[in-house]
């Protein structure tokens, strides 16, 4: 009976899902996208391993049969549907009952997790979502509630930028860095666009990412289309400023066995970078309005593309925002030195700007520290603002 009612439930969340548009049958067909992983490509952590271990116990031990569980990883999120890979195939899943409660898409690409192959069913049923590693997740709105991840068990974000003529934009990489560093990832940027710039703004450009986000903070440029841009000029410009140049360069950001994410507004190049990366034009791009430079969403859906001789990177669609509520620890260690220096100042609710006893603007007011002490009160301000919901252990 109460196989034929959780048979009966999952049957009616098909037909809303259907009615609301969101028809599994309307996806892609698994076997025509050429870009998946395999799964020797992707490792889950020893925790991960025993987590799922432990699981399959659980219910040998309930229902004296674990054979048709199987340890997948989700490549693949369309319209709230995910693509799991197993060490046997790839399939279409949906979640367990005791999943749905609430928010039924809580699973995001990357997550490792406890999958059920029933027979004579036409999809898989998710069981379970191993412990993550990391999540990267943005806050969708002022409350602390209101959270969205992005992707899970990710080694390394890669923020990408596009350099143009006149300026990049400095404050959108430096939030990207925090939100990265709070999830538990390690940080990269990626320039794109380079032959549309200057030497002069490539290292210019580059030479601020590092002053700011620190010299541990690898920077590349690059020119994914092969412009006609003087490349050994901007190459040896970006290799002054302590950067590096071109596609190879961004491949070893995520060599074999890790996973990246690319983060950036819409219109930036991410998925012509991707094509670059893969070798062929196998992702959809689009072109940017002229008047302002921003782009359309060319990628719909998240998912996990494998990257010959290299890792495994997460398409993302553009984000045209990204809130820092609830990122305060990420900040903190994006810009170690200066959070420590705030915990010394004379008050506790120091904006750094004029306070007397201020051990912030002591130990950062040279011109040297400017950009590096520029950033941090900026993204400073605005969490101060937002003081409801900050952490009350962290000073700013």
């Amino acid at each position: 009976m109460a196989k034929r009612n959780s048979r009966t439930k999952r049957s009616i969340r098909r037909k809303a899902l259907a009615g609301a548009g969101r028809d599994p049958a309307s996806l892609p067909a698994l076997s025509s996208l050429s870009e998946l992983p395999e799964f020797g490509d992707l490792r889950p952590s020893e925790e991960q391993r025993t987590a799922y271990g432990r699981y399959c116990e659980e219910v040998q031990g309930r229902d004296g049969d674990s054979t048709q569980l199987a340890l997948g990883c989700v490549v693949r999120l369309d319209r709230g549907f995910p693509a799991v890979l197993t060490e046997k195939s790839v399939f279409r899943a949906e979640f367990a009952a005791r999943l749905t409660k609430g928010d039924f898409s809580r699973v995001a690409v990357g997550d490792w997790v406890c999958v059920r192959s029933p027979q004579g069913h036409d999809m898989g049923l998710i069981e379970c979502i191993l412990p993550r590693t990391s999540d990267i997740a943005r806050w969708k709105g002022g409350s602390r509630g209101e959270r969205q991840t992005l992707a899970a068990n990710v080694d390394v974000v890669l923020v990408v930028q596009a350099l143009e003529e006149w300026r990049i934009s400095s404050g959108r990489i430096v939030r990207s860095a925090v939100v990265a560093r709070d999830c538990g990832a390690h940080v990269a940027v990626v320039l794109t666009k380079a032959a549309q710039a200057s030497a002069d703004l490539v290292r210019d450009s580059v030479g601020y990412v590092r002053e700011v986000l620190g010299e541990g903070c690898a920077v590349v440029a690059v020119d994914s289309l092969e412009g006609d841009g003087d490349c050994e000029a901007l190459a040896q410009a970006a290799v002054q400023a302590g950067g590096a140049w071109g596609v190879e360069c961004v491949r070893e950001l995520v060599p074999a066995g890790k996973v990246g994410i690319m983060l950036g507004p819409s219109g930036v190049g991410k998925s012509t970078l991707l094509n670059a990366l893969l070798g062929r034009e196998s992702l959809e791009t689009g072109a940017v309005r002229e008047s302002d430079g921003v782009g359309r969403h060319t990628t719909v859906a998240r998912r996990m593309v494998a990257i010959p001789g290299a890792g495994v990177i997460v398409d993302e669609p553009g984000l045209r925002t990204l809130q820092l509520v609830g990122h305060e620890r990420g900040l903190a260690m994006v810009f170690p030195a200066i959070a420590d220096a705030a915990r010394h100042c004379k008050f506790r609710d120091c904006t750094h700007t004029h306070e007397p006893g201020c051990e912030v603007r002591a130990r950062f007011g040279t011109d040297q520290d400017a950009r590096r002490l520029e950033a941090y009160l900026s993204l400073a301000s605005e969490m101060r603002a937002s003081k409801a919901t900050l952490d009350p252990d962290i000073v700013l």
